[in-house]
């Protein structure tokens, strides 16, 4: 009886004086774990507000993207093992042309799963169900070629950037790699906020978010908006997926989008689903929870304590943070 109890306390921990120790650690960690949380949300967002669709297959995009990243680099002549002695513009230039491939490979992915899974279905008005479904069995479909192709594990490490701390911030350690995921993923951020609000194309994205008849009658070409989302959407999948192998270059494996999809998804709808900003506040919100409530729980609990949170906001504010649709966007 007393090692049943015993075992019982230990199921769970609440440890205060762990959170607090490792606050300022788990808020750097946490921000550049969001980074990627906010990048692969913002396909998910785009694509909702402006075909109310869910595209679970986004996720997919986001793993074809990392293994174009391993390519790459394998290709350049880059082997698991001990990191490379590269000059910092040697380090640039290798990532810039991962990222290069992994953002084109990501976005021919995404616009080739619109044509082949979600345009026949718009042209027979299906419902909404029906997307729903193809777009999990298209996830299935590109996991199970991704195994045929690659096999079962994961892919060798191979790491260009070693991480090393460049400053503390009240005594937290703030690597490279870190600043390098969190620069980025406001600057992509700020360049898809920007596309969306001051050019022609974003405005055709929010005019057909808002509504797609009336924009047709205004002369803009839904399916080419469709079209340049879906795109979009991969494009900074692709971006992740070389910021998430630089952060954990063992990455690369046919199923490893399944969990980052759904909390990419969940970061999404956090925000405010369908709004460029609250993907943004979204994702680094739920990288802080992950990373605080892992020392407040303990690491089993991680991820649930993402989700909890979720609920949590939703019973509250069921449109989430921001709330705002694509289609009401201001500039």
């Amino acid at each position: 009886m007393t090692a049943a109890l015993a075992q019982t306390d230990s199921w769970i921990q609440f440890d205060v004086s762990g959170l607090a120790d490792q606050f300022w650690n788990n808020t750097v960690d946490g921000l550049s774990l969001g980074g990627i949380y906010a990048l692969i949300a913002l396909g998910y967002t785009l694509v909702y507000g402006v075909l109310k669709l869910i595209n679970f297959a986004h996720s997919e995009v986001f793993v074809v993207g990392a293994f174009a990243t391993w390519l790459t680099f394998y290709v350049l002549g880059f082997r698991a093992g001990a990191t490379p002695e590269l000059s910092v513009f040697e380090i640039i230039l290798y990532l810039a042309i991962a990222g290069i491939a992994a953002m084109a490979v990501s976005g021919a992915t995404a616009v080739a799963l619109e044509r082949v899974a979600y345009r026949p279905l718009r042209n027979r008005n299906a419902p909404r169900l029906v997307f729903l479904i193809t777009a999990i069995g298209a996830s299935f479909a590109i996991q199970q070629a991704l195994k045929l192709i690659f096999g079962l594990n994961q892919q060798p490490q191979i790491r260009l950037l070693q991480p090393h701390p460049v400053f503390k911030l009240f005594g937290a350690a703030v690597t490279n790699v870190q600043i390098v995921l969190f620069v980025a993923a406001i600057l992509l951020w700020f360049v898809a906020d920007r596309f969306v609000n001051r050019t022609r194309l974003g405005r055709g994205i929010r005019a057909v978010a808002q509504d797609p008849d009336t924009a047709t009658l205004m002369g803009v070409n839904k399916e080419r908006v469709i079209v340049v989302t879906f795109l979009v959407g991969g494009l900074l999948a692709g971006a992740a997926a070389l910021f998430y192998m630089m952060r954990i270059p063992q990455g690369a494996i046919y199923n490893g989008g399944f969990l980052l999809g759904i909390k990419a998804f969940a970061a999404a709808v956090l925000g405010g689903i369908g709004n460029l900003r609250g993907a943004l506040v979204g994702g680094f919100l739920l990288g802080l929870v992950e990373n605080y409530g892992q020392s407040l729980f303990g690491g089993e609990w991680k991820d649930v304590v993402a989700f909890v949170v979720l609920v949590v906001v939703l019973m509250f504010r069921p449109t989430g943070i921001l709330g705002e649709s694509l289609g009401k966007a201001r500039v």
